[in-house]
């Protein structure tokens, strides 16, 4: 994939983003009017986020200063700003309180959530769990939930609620990682459970302050969190019972080890919730993304043939474990453009400068909030040449690499997603499994979904497509 060679903007036929004035002290890039309090641009952001967001980036360019009293938020939309911010700004940085104090509630106090040293050492401990050879010992699990879930779909159904079953697949993918076994008839309680919690968090990020679970109007919020710890403590109460040297290779495994190791550092809360982060993270992103990877498939039947002759060609013989991720090249491919056109997490948790931060022309004080939102970026033809087109070929290993910072489906700097590799991996034998079986095609005068965003960006109604048994 070869950079344009000029940085013309996408929005502004053979022209650039507006310029933005020239700093001075006390200024800040341009941004839409705010009023008395700024209020306003709140209620626009939560009725379309990423819509309200490419529209001031069409009209202000790639630094746009959005005033919300008492905030200053920064929203950064070119690469090498971002990238400056992300790295080599990284401890000027905080992650948003309001986002922590939003998802502390459900993820606890995890590596997701942690700051400071406490995220370093968290970070530290659990970092060799999600290496790339790590992640290999997983792939033969992932490939045998994956086969036994397709073996219970129909040979031929029109209009097969596909998102809702690959969600119910990655859901015993990540239980069978964690706990080396399913969650059996409570499935659908359980992915009902974290879609109640994603939306839940979303919303309340808009508001000034969380109510507690237990006024009358958060009672689903309530269930759906009881159901999710209920969950998370009968596995690690099932595995404490066990002799150490009897317990399974899973994530839960290797978390109580910790535990054992570490008893102050990690107690068992501190087990607990990683196993939240990993179940709700590890399960949500993973079906949002197959979910518009699926859609990319049925709507482009040529590309779907490509992947699914090297998905036929990876195992050979009987598909007895996991398969060389390096043979499934073009599946990985169809999957990275599928993260860099439909992101599952559109934009980045906010970041908050506890000391002064410098992004090119501009010095912002301390205090400042960064908003990066990565699908901006990635459907920018300053970057990404014909950005709305869907082509895997930009991810060839000999194509040439995008933009420093312009492609960030696991975010940037120090924080990167932990579990990106292993992300990747259960995505493209998913993905993989379902090609071996499966025909998709899209049903007869289907438009293309509209992406909504509740933490992550799924279509705006459930995605149904037609499937053939091949």
């Amino acid at each position: 994939m070869k950079t344009p060679p000029q940085s013309s903007c996408p929005f502004h036929a053979g022209g650039h983003p507006p310029a933005s004035p020239k700093p001075s002290s006390g200024s800040w890039p341009p941004g839409p009017e705010a009023g008395l309090t700024g209020w306003g641009l709140l209620t626009q952001l939560s009725r379309d986020l990423m819509g309200t967001l490419a529209g001031w980036q069409r009209e202000f360019g790639d630094l746009v200063h959005v005033r919300t009293w008492p905030e200053h938020q920064v929203i950064v939309s070119d690469p090498h700003l971002a990238r400056e911010l992300l790295v080599n700004q990284a401890d000027s940085l905080r992650r948003w309180e309001r986002a922590l104090s939003v998802y502390g509630r459900v993820h606890g106090h995890s590596v997701l959530i942690a700051e400071g040293e406490a995220w370093r050492e968290k970070r530290q401990a659990l970092q060799p769990d999600f290496t790339r050879k790590s992640v290999q010992a997983f792939s033969p699990s992932i490939v045998a939930a994956a086969r036994r879930a397709f073996e219970q779909w129909p040979d031929r159904r029109e209009a097969w609620p596909i998102e809702s079953e690959l969600t119910s697949v990655t859901m015993e993918v990540i239980l069978r990682m964690m706990f080396s076994s399913g969650v059996g008839s409570e499935a659908r309680e359980a992915e009902e459970a974290v879609h109640t919690l994603m939306v839940a968090s979303t919303e309340e990020l808009w508001r000034p302050a969380s109510l507690p679970d237990w006024v009358p109007w958060q009672r689903k919020r309530r269930r759906a969190r009881l159901l999710m710890n209920g969950l998370i403590e009968r596995h690690l109460q099932a595995r404490l019972r066990l002799p150490a040297d009897a317990w399974p290779e899973d994530l839960l495994s290797r978390l109580l080890r910790l535990h054992l190791q570490q008893p102050k550092s990690w107690p068992l809360q501190a087990v607990r919730d990683e196993c939240k982060t990993a179940f709700l993270a590890g399960h949500e992103t993973v079906a949002a993304s197959l979910a518009w990877w699926a859609w990319c498939m049925a709507s482009h039947p040529d590309i779907q043939e490509k992947a699914r002759a090297e998905a036929l060609a990876a195992w050979h013989g009987e598909e007895s474990g996991g398969a060389d991720l390096s043979a499934l090249q073009y599946v990985s491919q169809t999957l990275l453009e599928t993260m860099r056109l439909h992101p599952a997490v559109p934009l980045l948790m906010s970041r908050r400068a506890v000391k002064p931060v410098t992004l090119g022309d501009w010095t912002f004080p301390a205090k400042t909030v960064f908003m990066v939102p990565m699908q901006l970026m990635q459907h920018d033809e300053r970057w990404f040449p014909e950005p709305l087109s869907y082509r895997p070929e930009r991810f060839d290993p000999d194509a040439a690499r995008p933009q420093q910072g312009a492609y960030l489906p696991f975010g940037g700097g120090p924080r990167v997603c932990l579990g990106q590799h292993l992300a990747v991996a259960e995505m493209t034998l998913v993905a993989a499994q379902l090609l071996r079986r499966y025909r998709l095609s899209a049903p007869a005068g289907m438009a293309p979904p509209r992406a909504v965003f509740h933490v992550s960006q799924r279509p705006s109604a459930p995605l149904a497509l037609d499937i053939a048994r091949i």
